[in-house]
C-alpha cells in the first residue's frame, strides 16, 4: 500500500475537521472568532481601512491592550493587514484581508441581528426572570 503525501494527509486532516472536537483545530479557530472584541474589530474594518485610534474610538469600551492584542491576532490569523506609514506621528492602518473580509459578512450579520433583536431578547429574560422567581 502505498503511503500519503503531506499534501494528501493535511487534505485528508482538512475533511476530517470536527469543530466539536476540543482539540480540533477549527474548534480553537471557533473560539478565537466567537470573541467579542473580534467580531466588533471586524464589523468596524468591514466598510474599509482605520487607524488604530479610529477603532478605539469607534470600538466603545475596548481597552488599548484588549485592541491590540486583537489586532495581533487578528493579523496572525490573516484576517487583517497592518500598515505602517513613516511620518510624525507614525500612522498604522488596519485593513481586512479577503479572508477577513469573508468572515466579516458573517460577523456584522451576527453584528445586526444582535441589534435588531435585542428588544426581543430581553422581554424574554424578563418573561424567564419573573416566572423563575415565582417558581
Amino acid at each position: 500500500m502505498a503511503s500519503l503525501t503531506a499534501a494528501q494527509r493535511r487534505e485528508q486532516a482538512r475533511i476530517e475537521y470536527d469543530a466539536f472536537l476540543k482539540g480540533c483545530p477549527t474548534n480553537q479557530l471557533l473560539d478565537r472568532i466567537s470573541d467579542k472584541w473580534v467580531s466588533l474589530v471586524v464589523s468596524a474594518l468591514a466598510p474599509g481601512p482605520l487607524r488604530y485610534s479610529d477603532l478605539g474610538r469607534k470600538i466603545a469600551g475596548v481597552s488599548p491592550k484588549m485592541l491590540t492584542q486583537t489586532l495581533r491576532s487578528l493579523e496572525r490569523d490573516g484576517l487583517l493587514t497592518r500598515t505602517v506609514t513613516p511620518s510624525v506621528p507614525v500612522r498604522v492602518d488596519y485593513a481586512l484581508t479577503p479572508l477577513g473580509q469573508n468572515l466579516a459578512l458573517l460577523l456584522t450579520a451576527v453584528k445586526d441581528w444582535a441589534e435588531n433583536h435585542f428588544d426581543e431578547v430581553a422581554q424574554a429574560r424578563e418573561r424567564y426572570d419573573a416566572e423563575t422567581a415565582d417558581a
